[in-house]
């Protein structure tokens, strides 16, 4: 009986460390792709759909790397 339960919660574990590690592995693609776009804009020709200072739009893509980068790592790693 007790073999069991402990079968369930390491079931239930290696379920949810994996639907996080797909989770910041998601989200860090989308925050990488989103960095790379504010970052190169200009060669995209995005810059008539973007109005935002060139200063402000830089600051975001460095952001949003660095932050994608993170969660790279962290999906990476799977220390949950």
């Amino acid at each position: 009986m007790n073999d069991n339960i402990e079968e369930y919660k390491d079931r239930r574990r290696k379920s949810y460390v994996m639907m996080r590690m797909i989770y910041d592995l998601g989200m860090a693609t989308l925050l990488l792709a989103m960095g790379v776009v504010m970052l190169f804009g200009k060669y995209f020709g995005l810059e008539k759909f973007i109005q935002l200072d060139n200063m402000l739009r830089n600051i975001f893509g460095i952001v949003c790397l660095l932050y994608g980068a993170f969660r790279l790592y962290r999906g990476i790693k799977r220390d949950y």
